[in-house]
């Protein structure tokens, strides 16, 4: 059975290739900055994105994006902050979700929330 850890990695991975299929460049993967980490983050149409990704086997305790709670948004926005002061970044900023349900066939479920906090 996989560990938690590696379904996290396996989810991050299926949603890059899923925003790359979309346009999307990723610029950076598990950015970090003190307590917090960013998942991906990506540029589309000079637009940066912050994503954070979600995945889970199942909804038996809810769908993947109902658990970016107050407390991971703001670690992410701090972080976000961060990135954008080191890159000297003058566009405009988004905070996403990528939902990624593995479905009891084996099949995928991914659904992209755009602008899913602020």
């Amino acid at each position: 059975m996989a560990t938690h850890n590696d379904i996290g990695h396996w989810g991050e991975a299926r949603a890059a290739e899923y925003l790359q299929e979309q346009g999307f460049k990723i610029l950076v993967k598990n950015y970090r900055h003190r307590h917090a980490e960013i998942d991906l983050i990506a540029e589309h149409n000079k637009l940066l994105i912050f994503v954070e990704v979600k995945t889970r086997s199942g909804t038996g305790f809810g769908m993947p994006e109902e658990f970016v709670n107050y407390t991971k948004a703001k670690l992410i926005m701090k972080a976000a902050e961060q990135y954008i002061f080191d890159t000297d970044w003058h566009f405009d900023v988004r905070f996403d979700i990528v939902s990624v349900l593995i479905l009891p066939n084996g099949g995928l479920s991914i659904r992209h929330i755009k602008d899913a906090f602020c």
